[in-house]
C-alpha cells in the first residue's frame, strides 16, 4: 500500500501533520486564519523531521501530564537551521541534527544553551528472508547484486551514505551495482521490499516505519565507517524563549529515561545507551 504516498516526501508529511494537529486544536475561527494562538502556557517546539513520529507521542503524554500546550512543527533539517540562522524565524526549542548547526546557533546568542537529544544510526537493510543472501557492506559489490541508494535524499541524510562506501574503499563497484538512486527514502523502501532490489543502507530509524518495518531485515554497519556529523541530535533551548521553567521541564522529560525510551522505540539511540554515552564523549556533545 505504498502508492499513495509517493508523491509526498517523508518530511513534507510531518511537517503537515504538525500543521494539521495544530489547526485541530485551535477553535473554529483559529482555524479559518490557519494558525493557532499562543496560550501563556505554551511552548512552541520545532525538530528536524526525522524525529516527528517519536515527539508526537512524547508530546501528547507530556501535554496530558502536566496540562502545558507543545506546539510542535518537524521539517526537514536544513530548512529550520537556515531560516533561524538568517533570523527569519523563531522558535523556543529546537530539536536540531548535526552538532555543527547548534554550535552555530549557540555563536550567533541564538541558542542559550543546548544539550544532547539523541542519536541516529545507519543499518544495511534487505527485504525479509534476504534472498540476495547480504551479510555485510562488501556484499553490496558483489556482481548481480541490486543496490538501492538514497543518493539524492536531501542532505544530511544522503551524506553519511556515501561516506559509508567511500569510507569503505566501495564506492566504484557500488555504484556499478545502482538499480535506483532515490531522493525519496521511503518510495525507494516500497521498491526495495517490492522485489526490485536486493540492499540498501538505510537511517536506522526508518526501519520502525509502519509501512515496510514487518517486510524488512537489517545489519549493523562497522560504525567506523559511518562519519560522525550527522548521527547528532541536540536539544536547543533558544533565546526567544518565554518560560525558560517549562522549557527547562520539557527538555528534562525528553532527556529522561522514558523520554529516551520513546525515542528509542523508533529507531534512534537513547542518550543512556552505551552506545549514546560513547558517543556524546566522543564527539563532544557538550554545551561549551
Amino acid at each position: 500500500g505504498c502508492m499513495k504516498f509517493k508523491e509526498i516526501d517523508e518530511s513534507r508529511r510531518g511537517f503537515l501533520k504538525g500543521a494539521l494537529a495544530a489547526a485541530a486544536i485551535a477553535g473554529p475561527e483559529t482555524m479559518l486564519a490557519g494558525y493557532t494562538p499562543f496560550k501563556p502556557d505554551s511552548l512552541q517546539v520545532w525538530s528536524c523531521g526525522g524525529l516527528s513520529e517519536a515527539f508526537n507521542e512524547l508530546n501528547a503524554i507530556y501535554e496530558s501530564r502536566t496540562g502545558h500546550n507543545i506546539q510542535y512543527t518537524g521539517a526537514f533539517a536544513g530548512a529550520l537551521g537556515k531560516s533561524l540562522l538568517a533570523l527569519q524565524s523563531k522558535t523556543e526549542v529546537f530539536g536540531a541534527r548535526v552538532l555543527e548547526l547548534s554550535q552555530k546557533l549557540r555563536k550567533a546568542g541564538l541558542s542559550l544553551r543546548f544539550r544532547p537529544l539523541c542519536f541516529t544510526d545507519y543499518v544495511l537493510v534487505v527485504p525479509k528472508g534476504n534472498p540476495a543472501g547480504i551479510r555485510d557492506l562488501k556484499d553490496l559489490a558483489e556482481p548481480g547484486v541490486r543496490v538501492m541508494l538514497p543518493l539524492r535524499a536531501s542532505p544530511p541524510g544522503s551524506g553519511p551514505v556515501k561516506g559509508i562506501l567511500k569510507n569503505s574503499g566501495l564506492t566504484e563497484s557500488v555504484m556499478k551495482n545502482m538499480v535506483a538512486n532515490g531522493s525519496c527514502v521511503i518510495q525507494m523502501m516500497c521498491d526495495l521490499v517490492d522485489g526490485k532490489g536486493d540492499a540498501s543502507i538505510i537511517e536506522k530509524r526508518l526501519t520502525t516505519h509502519d509501512r515496510f518495518k514487518d517486510k524488512i531485515e537489517y545489519m549493523p554497519i562497522d560504525e567506523k565507517l559511518i562519519p560522525p556529523g550527522p548521527l547528532t541530535f541536540t536539544l536547543n533551548i533558544m533565546k526567544y524563549v518565554k518560560d525558560e521553567k517549562l522549557a527547562d521541564d520539557f527538555a528534562d522529560f525528553v532527556c529522561s529515561v522514558e523520554g529516551q525510551e520513546i525515542f528509542e522505540r523508533h529507531g534512534f539511540t537513547s542518550i543512556h545507551s552505551a552506545r549514546g554515552l560513547e558517543l556524546i564523549e566522543r564527539f563532544g556533545v557538550k554545551d561549551v
